[in-house]
């Protein structure tokens, strides 16, 4: 496996890029556009920033691919595919895939199941493949990882045509993450990766927890869409399904209303009205109530769903931590484990608070773990290996 690989990652006003050499796991250059569609945009390309103002993902690919060619590592030299982060690939898409017009367009369709991710996926691919005609583009679906999943697992009790003629079952997300993050904890442990079972905890703005048993998933915590699951930063996890139908009767909102609400008004920011775990644990620190609740619902949800995929996996030999809270706050993972001591789950306070690579205590029978995500190598790594 040789050449680069730029890896892109699409938000609805960002594009995050990295050009990577896969076989090293080298990065080149890193870089980001934000604020598109606002007056006050702005590209760091390495050291190089540029504010400036960007109309739409377009502009944006236009104006990396110049700093590319300003101040370089020279493209196209040596770059042998773009590969390209997707949220959703439904039930369709398993692995990593080669894009052209119609696989574009399946993505396009998916959009009903991640209307905050898939949008912007696509739009980001066209402007990719405008800017850099000349090379393959590899679509790297979140939810492949989870196709693994067995049916009891995957499946919903709800009617069979709601299943078999819209799709509706557990797909997962977060999968490039918590299958990179799952081998690197075997080698960790230096324990060979199909006998290894794991917890993991992909803990940012948005946060799942998978249950990998040998390196495969066997259930995680996001469902249809990304809204399932732990308590994130805007997003509310798991609630009663008939919220929607309640507050439709008692508040007159519509089904709309609610679903944005759990979407981008709820979570982190719903409790506390932050959705930054950093400012959650300094409002609770200073004596903020809702932040101290937030804080506490939070990670009692995660602590729920470690003792639940404990009973999935029934040998459970790491629970591990990663992304931005996960891999930076010690009293989330902290109190997020805490009373678990005996299912033989403790976490070591002096090696947490350090943020040391393995964290629980000595003569704990399950390991627990910080371990780094790097979505982009893997994502860089799947493309290769499609296209090489």
């Amino acid at each position: 496996m040789t050449g680069r690989v730029l890896v892109l990652n699409c938000g609805s006003s960002s594009v995050k890029y990295r050009l990577l050499e896969p076989d090293s796991g080298a990065v080149l250059i890193r870089g980001l556009v934000e604020r598109i569609g606002a007056p006050d945009g702005r590209l760091q390309h390495g050291d190089a920033v540029q504010d400036r103002d960007f109309a739409d993902h377009h502009q944006a690919m236009d104006a990396v691919l110049a700093a590319f060619a300003e101040h370089g590592p020279k493209l196209p030299d040596g770059l042998v595919a773009v590969g390209h982060r997707v949220v959703h690939g439904g039930s369709r898409f398993s692995a990593p895939t080669l894009v052209d017009d119609d696989v574009l367009a399946a993505i396009e369709d998916l959009a009903a199941l991640a209307p905050l991710h898939n949008p912007a996926n696509v739009t980001g691919i066209r402007a990719a493949r405008t800017a850099l005609p000349d090379v393959p583009h590899v679509a790297v679906f979140d939810t492949a990882f989870h196709t693994t999943m067995p049916e009891r697992a995957a499946t919903y009790a709800v009617p069979r045509d709601w299943r078999e003629e819209h799709g509706v079952r557990k797909y997962g997300f977060h999968g490039t993450s918590h299958g990179y993050v799952a081998r690197e904890t075997a080698r960790l442990l230096d324990r060979p990766a199909a006998d290894t079972h794991t917890i993991v905890l992909h803990l940012g703005n948005g946060a799942s927890a998978t249950a990998v048993r040998g390196g495969v998933s066997v259930d995680t915590s996001m469902g249809l869409t990304p809204l399932e699951g732990l308590v994130m930063g805007t997003r509310s996890g798991d609630v009663d399904p008939a919220v929607g139908a309640y507050l439709h009767r008692v508040a007159g909102l519509d089904f709309a209303a609610v679903d944005d609400t759990l979407q981008r008004h709820a979570g982190l920011l719903g409790l506390a009205g932050v959705n930054d775990m950093r400012t959650v644990l300094e409002r609770r620190a200073a004596g903020d109530e809702a932040a101290a609740l937030a804080f506490d619902v939070y990670c009692h949800r995660i602590r729920k769903y470690v003792g639940a995929f404990h009973a999935v996996l029934g040998r459970l030999d790491a629970v591990v931590f990663t992304a931005g809270v996960g891999e930076h706050a010690p009293a989330v993972r902290a109190a997020s484990l805490s009373g678990l001591e005996t299912w033989g789950i403790a976490v070591d306070e002096g090696r947490n608070v350090a943020n040391e690579r393995l964290i629980s205590a000595d003569g704990a029978r399950v390991a627990v773990c910080v371990v780094p995500t790097d979505e982009e190598h893997a994502i860089a790594e799947q493309t290769a290996a499609l296209v090489l």
